[in-house]
């Protein structure tokens, strides 16, 4: 005997036998523009396409083509498309951060699936923070849910030279400081990065979040590194919208695919490529609003894997080489060979991730080592605590052999290293000062900025990655060891402490510290501590960290109700809310 269709969720609204006046209500404005009753009342799966392009989203921008195809495979596989808007995010330009933008553009995202007749979503990323605020919005309402990344731009050349976005301004600025180059030169060589539609070519937090997409398993294979302009980003965009109406279907939901094993999976991927810091924010905050945690001991455990991808700014390639190479699976698979990623894990395909990779490249040992052959043995974040904080990482994958022998070469104290601290109150602070000579700064000292985290700044802003000051520049030391309670661009090259938790405005150590400080760092015992006496430490008041009035209402919002970097970063109590497709929402009239 055929069993009966389940019932669809968009039916409630479309087809409610009890409430003729409330469907007729829900129907009449689809009508406007050509769509017909009898289509909404099919009982077709009605899929929401969460467009994340715009003219004020330049790297998500691609997607407004895309959609088109996505529409496509959506129709043929028998589902219904309605697209709508996100909040825009755009990293480079969202002043004071895009930080504040991940949890705004979270909320609206529920808002709208929860709302609104939808039986299924494409979630359309690209630029960092679209990826989570998609996915923990995917775990809240848990509708069946699918990434399609718009993919990084093509690799820029200059001057027969690859070039990757940021990671090419953070050295060129070092050159422009030093004298060696004019800004001219300098505008030059980093418009250059940028050559064609697509987030960072690079491997920073947009290529790194989108892997993760691929990593938990909610993306297609391969959809997370094929380059914007590839006539693959169009193909995958097609089979996006085909397979989500099947996941419908199946009733396949975030819920069964981002369990605690695809985040361990997703944690050891990020560290095999050389991933961006900001993916510890944004990994514990999906894993929290997926019911989960990510612990400092989760990020441990990963600390030993290899880098394996070689590209910038850990290597040499970017995004267009390493997706030629095998992208993220080709990384996946030798992790997998190596009893380091859990196989068993499903995916949006419906298989588990060990079938998937099975037909995965192997390593070509230049854009993608070996596990046995790796660019560094070591290339998870380090995780520290101490005095200054209780939770900080290091991105080790980016530890040059000159910062490496300068201060982790001790042999009497191997991985041990002291500095004098010099204390930044904000980014402007430590641009107006950086070359003050009465600051003494040499190859001795630590950079420290502080009031840059989720309260103070508001929203944590990507300030720790600080250059030091010119004489240094001038005299060939290129890095300085950094600390902060903020972030840093995932494309920048700096070994740097931060997303340290508490931030200093919320009663962290780091708000006690003093320019003149020693601080000592012990790579292998993970500590970072002023080594100041406890009892001046108790005895000193807090520094003077600014904190900048709020300029609109969100950013009191968000000041009052995010958690540390620790936790994510999240707005307080909103993991408590998990799969509220389960209640319907109220009629509205």
């Amino acid at each position: 005997m055929t069993q009966p269709k389940p019932r669809l969720r968009s039916q409630d609204w479309f087809d409610n036998p009890d409430h003729a006046d409330l469907t007729a209500l829900y129907l009449e404005r689809f009508m406007n523009y050509g769509i017909t009753p009898d289509e909404l009342r099919s009982g077709r799966p009605i899929i929401g396409i969460a467009q994340s392009g715009s003219d004020l989203a330049p790297c998500n921008r691609g997607h407004l083509a895309n959609e088109s195809r996505v529409r496509d495979g959506i129709r043929d596989a028998g589902g219904i498309p309605i697209a709508f808007p996100t909040h825009p995010i755009f990293e480079n330009c969202r002043r004071p951060t895009a930080a504040l933008d991940r949890n705004l553009a979270y909320l609206g995202l529920v808002e709208i699936m929860n709302g609104y007749p939808l039986d299924g979503v494409v979630l359309t990323t690209g630029c960092d923070k679209t990826t989570p605020s998609a996915l923990m919005a995917a775990s809240t309402v848990d509708i069946p849910a699918i990434v399609l990344s718009g993919g990084p731009m093509l690799d820029g050349w200059h001057n027969g030279e690859r070039v990757g976005s940021g990671t090419v301004i953070w050295r060129a600025r070092r050159k422009l400081a030093a004298g060696e180059m004019t800004r001219d030169e300098f505008l030059d060589e980093a418009l250059d990065s940028a050559p064609s539609a697509g987030h960072c070519n690079t491997m920073g937090t947009a290529l790194t979040m989108n892997a993760m997409a691929e990593a938990l398993g909610m993306s297609l294979p391969g959809c997370a590194t094929i380059p914007a302009p590839y006539r693959e980003r169009g193909q995958i965009a097609y089979r996006t919208g085909m397979r989500i109406v099947e996941m419908v279907r199946a009733d396949l939901c975030p819920s069964d695919i981002m369990t605690k094993a695809a985040f361990l999976n997703a944690v050891n991927t990020c560290a095999a490529l050389g991933g961006s810091t900001n993916a510890q924010p944004h990994l514990n905050a999906m894993a929290l609003h997926a019911g989960l945690s990510l612990t400092a001991a989760d990020w441990s455990a990963a600390y030993d894997i290899p880098l394996l991808a070689n590209v910038q700014p850990s290597g040499d390639y970017l995004g267009e080489s390493f997706h030629r190479a095998g992208g993220v699976a080709s990384i996946m698979r030798e992790l997998l060979d190596n009893k380091r990623l859990n196989g068993e894990c499903l995916t949006v395909s419906g298989e588990k991730i060990s079938i998937q990779l099975a037909r995965a490249a192997a390593p070509d040992g230049d854009v993608i080592r070996s596990y046995s052959q790796p660019l560094k043995d070591r290339a998870g974040f380090l995780v520290l605590s101490g005095n200054l904080f209780d939770f900080a990482i290091m991105k080790t994958s980016v530890i040059s052999d000159e910062f490496s022998e300068r201060y982790l070469s001790d042999p009497e104290r191997p991985g041990v290293f002291e500095a004098r601290a010099i204390v930044f109150e904000s980014s402007d602070d430590y641009l107006t000062r950086i070359n003050d000579p009465a600051l003494n700064i040499d190859a001795h000292c630590i950079l420290v900025i502080r009031g840059a985290g989720p309260i103070g700044w508001p929203g944590s802003a990507e300030v720790v990655n600080m250059q030091p000051p010119d004489h240094l520049l001038k005299s060939g030391i290129t890095s300085l060891p950094t600390l902060g309670d903020g972030r840093q661009s995932g494309t920048a090259d700096s070994p740097s402490i931060l997303n340290a938790s508490p931030e200093s405005v919320a009663g962290g150590g780091l708000s006690l510290l003093r320019t003149g400080d020693t601080i000592r760092i012990d790579i292998k015992n993970g500590t970072c501590n002023a080594v100041v006496d406890d009892e001046e430490l108790r005895q000193r008041s807090a520094g003077g960290v600014e904190v900048p009035e709020a300029n609109t209402p969100w950013e009191r919002l968000y000041r009052e109700n995010v958690t540390q970097l620790e936790y994510g970063g999240i707005l307080k109590g909103a993991p408590s809310f998990r799969a509220t497709k389960n209640r319907l929402p109220r009629h509205n009239h």
